[in-house]
C-alpha cells in the first residue's frame, strides 16, 4: 500500500493515497472494532527527525493508564540519579548486653519501594551479624516520613484486597502481599490452605468443601471475606472447591502496614535465630540519636526495572514520593511529587498543556496526558545521560515484562522497548521501536473509549507497532 504525507492544520498525518484516512495504519482495525478516530491519539516520530511520521489527535489530553509511569520513572531517574537508594533506619531503644536488647526496636521507613521478603531477610541478617539476638520489648513502626493517606484502597474499582490497590506507606514491606495456596486434602473431603509468607498474626478460617466436578477457577465457586476490614487480621474462605482444580494460588494484600511488617519481622527474625518478645505499635524515631543500623535499598537503576517491566503501581507511587523528597521535607505527599514533576517539565520546555497527575502509577480516572507530551518525554529521555538505564527498564517486546506475549517468535521480537497501560475503557502503549531500516522511533498511542479493553487495545497497538517496524 502506498502512503503519502498530509499536513492538516500544521499536523502531519499519514494517509493512503486512495482514502486519505487520518488513522493511516490503524484504520482497518479501528473500523472493525468500531472505534472512532476521535477516541485515539497517536504520535510516531523518528528520534533523528524534527517531523512526525504519524500524528493523530496528538495534542488531545487522554487517560494514559500505566504509560504515565514513563514520566514518573524518567523524572525520578534523571533527578535522583541511578545510584539513589532508599534507607530504612533501625534504632535500639534500650541497652544491649550479651545480644539481648532490654527495650524496643524501632524501624523507620523512608519509602523503600522494594523492601520485599528477600531484602528484609538480608536486613535482619545484618542485625544478627551485629550481635543482636533477643528483643525484650516491642517492635515500633515509624512511618511518618509520608503524610497519612486517607483514601480507601478499594476506591478505584472496589477490589480493596488486590495487590495493585495497595496504598502508599513509608514502611511498606513486601507490598503487604500474601499468597493463599489451595490444595485438595488427603482425606478427599477437605481443602488445605497455606499462606506465603506464613505470617504468624494472620488468622485463616477454612470452611471450604472439596467437591467433584469441573474446575471453575479461583473465587468462582468459593468466597473470601474479611470480617474486620480495619484490622484485616482474619480472613474467611467458604464455599465449594472442585477437586479437579488441584493446587491453585490466590495473591491478595491483607493486614495493616504495621501489622504486616510485625508478622514478617517475627517470621524472618526467627529464621535467623532471633527472639522478639513484645508486640507492635507505631511511634517516632529519636531525633538526637544515630540509628543502630541503616539499611539501603538496591539502587534506583535496579529498582526501576521490575517497576516498568511489570508495571508495579505501588513502586511507581513510591517513586513519586521520592521525587517530592528531592525538594520538600517530610512528611511527604503525592502533591509535592506532582509539583516537582511539573516544574521539571517546564524547565526543560517539555509541553504540559492538559497534563493532570493524580499519582505516579496511572491507576486513576483523572490523570491526563497528550500523546504529544508523552512523545516529547520519550524523545528528551532518549538524549539524556541516563538513557541506557531508562531504556533497559522497559519491557522488551516478545521477550519479557508486560509485552512478552506481543510478537513472540516474530521479526519484531526484541526490537521494541515499551510500556503498556490498561484499565477499563483505556488502552495505551508507548516507548521505542527500532525499525527494520535501523532508525529508532518514539511511539505514543492512547485510546479512550467504552469499547476499549485489553484485547481490543492490543489489536490496535499491535497494528501500529507492526507498521512502525516496517519503516
Amino acid at each position: 500500500m502506498c502512503f503519502r504525507r498530509l499536513v492538516i492544520g500544521g499536523v502531519f498525518l499519514i494517509a493512503t493515497a486512495a482514502g486519505a484516512d487520518p488513522l493511516g495504519p490503524l484504520a482497518p482495525a479501528a473500523q472493525r472494532l468500531k472505534i472512532p478516530d476521535t477516541a485515539l491519539s497517536v504520535l510516531v516520530q523518528a528520534i533523528d527527525s524534527p517531523a512526525p511520521l504519524l500524528s493523530v489527535n496528538a495534542k488531545v489530553p487522554r487517560n494514559p493508564a500505566s504509560t504515565i509511569k514513563l514520566l514518573t520513572t524518567f523524572v525520578a531517574l534523571d533527578l535522583l540519579g541511578p545510584t539513589y537508594s532508599w534507607p530504612t533506619e533501625i534504632y535500639t531503644l534500650g541497652s544491649i548486653k550479651d545480644g539481648v536488647l532490654t527495650g524496643d526496636l524501632l524501624l523507620r521507613g523512608q519509602g523503600d519501594p522494594f523492601l520485599v521478603v528477600e531484602q528484609m531477610w538480608k536486613m535482619l541478617g545484618e542485625l544478627r551479624a551485629r550481635g543482636l539476638r533477643e528483643i525484650t520489648g516491642d517492635l515500633i513502626i515509624d512511618d511518618t516520613y509520608f503524610a497519612p493517606v486517607a483514601a480507601n484502597p478499594g476506591e478505584f474499582d472496589g477490589e480493596a484486597y488486590r495487590l495493585y490497590n495497595v496504598l502508599p506507606n513509608a514502611l511498606l514491606v513486601n507490598f503487604k502481599a500474601v499468597t493463599f495456596i489451595f490444595t485438595p486434602g488427603a482425606d478427599a473431603r477437605s481443602v488445605d490452605i497455606r499462606i506465603d509468607p506464613a505470617l504468624p498474626n494472620l488468622i485463616v478460617e477454612n470452611h471450604l468443601r472439596l467437591v467433584p466436578g469441573h474446575c471453575r477457577g479461583v473465587l468462582t465457586s468459593f468466597q473470601m471475606s474479611v470480617p474486620d476490614p480495619v484490622a484485616e487480621d482474619r480472613v474467611v474462605f467458604s464455599g465449594d472447591y472442585q477437586a479437579s482444580c488441584g493446587e491453585q494460588a490466590l495473591p491478595r494484600t491483607l493486614l495493616q502496614p504495621a501489622d504486616y511488617t510485625f508478622g514478617l519481622f517475627k517470621l524472618l527474625w526467627a529464621q535467623w535465630g532471633g527472639v522478639l518478645n513484645g508486640g507492635v505499635r507505631r511511634g517516632s524515631a529519636p531525633l538526637d540519636a544515630p540509628p543502630f543500623y541503616r539499611w539501603e535499598s538496591p539502587p534506583l537503576a535496579e529498582v526501576v526495572r521490575p517497576l516498568n517491566k511489570w508495571s508495579n503501581n505501588v513502586m511507581a507511587n513510591a517513586f513519586l514520593y521520592a521525587i517530592g523528597g528531592s525538594t520538600f521535607k517530610p512528611p511527604l505527599t503525592p502533591a509535592q511529587g506532582v509539583a516537582v514533576v511539573q516544574r521539571y517539565l517546564v524547565e526543560r520546555k517539555i509541553p504540559t498543556q492538559g497534563l493532570v497527575l493524580e499519582n505516579g502509577s496511572g491507576l486513576s480516572r483523572n490523570t491526563r496526558i497528550s500523546a504529544y507530551t508523552l512523545s516529547e518525554v520519550l524523545r528528551y529521555a532518549y538524549g539524556s545521560r541516563y538513557m541506557p538505564e531508562y531504556l533497559a527498564s522497559l519491557s522488551i517486546v516478545g521477550v519479557d515484562g508486560t509485552t512478552r506475549k506481543h510478537f513472540p517468535r516474530a521479526p519484531e521480537t526484541g526490537w521494541m522497548h515499551l510500556k503498556t497501560g490498561h484499565i477499563n475503557g483505556v488502552a495505551a502503549i508507548a516507548g521505542y521501536v527500532r525499525a527494520k531500516s535501523g532508525r529508532m522511533y518514539s511511539v505514543a498511542f492512547l485510546a479512550n473509549h467504552p469499547r476499549m479493553n485489553f484485547w481490543s487495545g492490543n489489536v490496535l497497538s499491535d497494528a501500529l507497532l507492526r507498521w512502525v517496524y516496517q519503516h
